[in-house]
């Protein structure tokens, strides 16, 4: 089931990706776990996990053996506006159904 986010703004990989990361920003992820949740192709989250990480939108937070995870930069100031639009474009859709 898509979420409203995507629903309003489509369900690329990225914001698949950056919906699943926000809405569950507490814990850290594997690439393989960002990929089944999101639904989004492993290969494609590889490449774009790669691109988040160097453009400092996600941040390796641990090494489990051979297994990094990941999750949402929320100190970086271009996430946090991302992630106020994320909510208004919700909150849109909500006041869009009443």
């Amino acid at each position: 089931m898509k979420s409203l986010f995507l629903k309003k703004q489509g369900a690329s990989p990225k914001n698949k990706v950056l919906d699943f990361l926000i809405t569950y920003s507490e814990l850290d992820y594997s690439l393989k776990e960002i990929a089944k949740f999101s639904e989004a192709g492993y290969s494609t989250v590889k490449l774009l996990v790669k691109k988040l990480v160097k453009d400092k939108w996600i941040i390796p937070t641990r090494k489990i053996s051979k297994i990094k995870l990941y999750k949402l930069n929320v100190n970086n100031p271009e996430v946090k506006k991302f992630i106020e639009f994320y909510w208004e474009v919700i909150e849109s859709e909500i006041g869009d159904k009443n």
